[in-house]
């Protein structure tokens, strides 16, 4: 039986890197997807694949997640697509490599925008239109940037943090009504994200770093992720051996501290 028949998901980020990994891998359970990312070529690609694969149906919305002001218009116009949405996954997202002295604010903000305030945006207009139906499921791909900082990361990790903040008491407001969140928490995963990562002035990294070229493949964290989608597990860590920062920042907080000044985040 596929795990996902006629589910409608909606995923952002969905044309490249894990958003596309998951995309394939739901398509492959049955959903009915709607893939939302800036490029409408790429999208188009990943809808054909996702309809080759067994997706139900497929559709694009391609936007700019930055846009958040149009964000509310989006939800609505994705509501229509199908006449409900089961899952949300809030994956987009953008990094950065610069230290916290030297990033301008319109970078900070501009990472805050994508990273935090969309999916925000996204799940509070949705949120009640999934209660009246009967309930739904918040997917969101935060980072293990989100537990501690490290250097080079200021805007992003503080993004990062700010999504548990937020969905973790979502999940504990509604609950009773039925909404489940899952938060997937990715180390080092081999996808462009380093190459589009905001240096302080806000050009583009332009390269992969050495951490995020040795990491899973895509196709190994959608594995891990939609195993946890389906299993509705509230938190999934997705990645390698840099996963156990997490546990020694939760028990040896002054080791990880000592750790983070040391990673070679580059």
């Amino acid at each position: 039986m596929k795990r996902f028949n006629n589910k409608v998901i909606w995923i952002t980020g969905a044309s490249s890197g894990i958003g596309e990994a998951c995309a394939y891998a739901f398509a492959k359970e049955g959903a009915i997807l709607i893939l939302t990312a800036l490029e409408t070529d790429l999208l188009e690609k990943v809808k054909e694949k996702c309809i080759q694969l067994g997706a139900t149906d497929t559709t694009t919305l391609t936007f700019d997640l930055s846009l958040t002001s149009e964000l509310e218009s989006l939800a609505h116009k994705a509501l229509k697509c199908f006449g409900r949405i089961d899952i949300l996954y809030n994956n987009a997202g953008i990094s950065q490599r610069a230290n916290a002295m030297e990033t301008s604010m319109d970078v900070i903000r501009k990472i805050m925008e994508v990273n935090y305030f969309a999916p925000v945006i996204l799940t509070k207009t949705l949120l009640p239109h999934m209660i009246k139906q009967g309930g739904g499921q918040l997917v969101v791909t935060t980072s293990i940037a989100g537990r501690f900082g490290f250097p080079l990361r200021s805007a992003y990790s503080s993004s990062k943090h700010a999504l548990y903040g937020f969905f973790e008491t979502v999940h504990a407001e509604c609950y009773d009504q039925n909404i489940r969140v899952t938060l997937v928490c990715p180390g080092r995963v081999r996808t462009n994200i380093s190459f589009y990562a905001l240096e302080k002035d806000g050009t583009p990294h332009g390269k992969m770093d050495s951490g995020q070229a040795s990491g899973i493949t895509p196709q190994k964290a959608a594995k891990i992720i939609i195993k946890a989608v389906y299993h509705k597990k509230r938190e999934v860590l997705v990645g390698s051996k840099e996963l156990v920062m997490t546990y020694i920042k939760r028990f040896f907080p002054a080791i990880a501290a000592k750790l983070a000044r040391n990673i070679k985040s580059m």
